[in-house]
């Protein structure tokens, strides 16, 4: 056998020879196939060679897997060298990792496609891993992969991440008897929340709601302070229930003309946040100022918030899968979140 007849054949298993060994995956070159016919007729190799043959349409898995990786990765993802036939595809900057699931199931159910990634929703550092790609054989059907790449050309991309983007944030505490040490504690746990993801907190408006009169018309005062003459693109509220429609703060928010979009989220601890937007303003709220300071859904959110995101009620349907936030779930959140507490009584 000469060289020549084995220029392009693909081992399906390593084969060692006196230089070495030939890994298994390794489409051969004349260079390849020389050093292997060179070994056998040296008596140096002792079991049987395995090797396959493209067909006209077949790919390498090498080659199969970088078409569907670029096809695969959208803004923010840096494509990795290839290792044992995979492509990692990294963070290009610190952000929220955006996940078109519908389309990940498609390209997935077909064979032999394996593209696997980070929940939908995570907070990720620059660097970090958030997808991989690869195919199982080491040679496959192109159709397979053009298949695929054509989902996730005209439904993805699969996976983006979302950029941190510097904003001004605001903040409302509103509750029945608000003490300064409250105060305090309320912004600087929103303070070290907001300043972790890149973006600047400007303080807290303290709106006492004993008498709902003067309650509502503080509420109104701060809504257009923060949402209408400052036009801040993020508010954080303390101490109102999305549960409870006679708050004087939902008042004065829908005498603003603004609403909720969303009161309660699957996923726990934290299921009780709401979200709701007045102008351009999205409003992100919890029923306790204290649990500003804790590990909540909340820590999931408002990474969203700060890229920018516009969320409305479907978009936070996704918090459902992994919504169960144990201190095993703690690796998606932001780094900020991974060590606080828990509201008490909870996961």
């Amino acid at each position: 056998m000469q060289p020549l007849e084995l220029d392009g054949a693909v081992l399906l298993a390593p084969v060692r020879v006196p230089a070495g060994t030939l890994p298994k995956g390794r489409r051969l070159d004349a260079a390849g196939a020389a050093a292997l016919i060179d070994a056998a007729r040296a008596g140096g190799i002792a079991r049987a060679v395995r090797l396959a043959w493209p067909d006209p349409d077949d790919l390498h898995e090498d080659e199969a897997a970088e078409r569907l990786a670029l096809a695969a990765g959208g803004g923010g993802i840096e494509l990795k060298p290839p290792r044992q036939s995979r492509l990692d595809l990294a963070a290009a900057w610190d952000g929220v990792v955006r996940v078109r699931a519908g389309a990940l199931h498609r390209v997935n159910a077909i064979d032999p496609l394996e593209v696997f990634t980070l929940y939908q929703g995570q907070s990720v550092a620059r660097g970090q891993v958030v997808c991989s790609v690869k195919v199982a054989p080491h040679l496959v059907p192109g159709r397979a992969v053009d298949a695929g790449v054509a989902i996730a050309r005209e439904e993805g991309p699969l996976v983006e991440v979302r950029p941190f983007r510097p904003m001004e944030v605001g903040a409302i505490a509103a509750e029945e008897a608000i003490t300064p040490d409250a105060i305090e504690r309320f912004e600087a746990g929103a303070r070290a929340k907001v300043e972790a993801l890149g973006s600047t907190f400007s303080g807290t408006i303290a709106v006492p709601d004993g008498d709902p009169a003067r309650a509502r018309a503080g509420a109104r005062a701060a809504l257009i302070m923060l949402t209408l003459e400052r036009r801040l693109p993020v508010v954080l509220v303390g101490g109102v229930s999305a549960g409870d429609p006679l708050s004087p703060f939902i008042a004065a928010l829908a005498s603003l003309g603004g609403a909720m979009v969303r009161r309660g989220v699957p996923a726990h601890p934290g299921s009780m946040i709401w979200l709701a937007r007045l102008n351009d303003t999205q409003i992100l709220g919890l029923p306790q100022c204290g649990m500003f300071t804790m590990a909540t859904a909340a820590d999931l959110v408002l990474p969203r918030l700060l890229t920018g995101e516009i969320l409305t009620a479907e978009s936070l349907a996704d918090l459902g899968h992994g919504g169960l936030l144990s201190r095993d779930m703690r690796f998606r959140f932001p780094a900020y979140a991974r060590d606080l507490a828990s509201p008490s009584g909870e996961a």
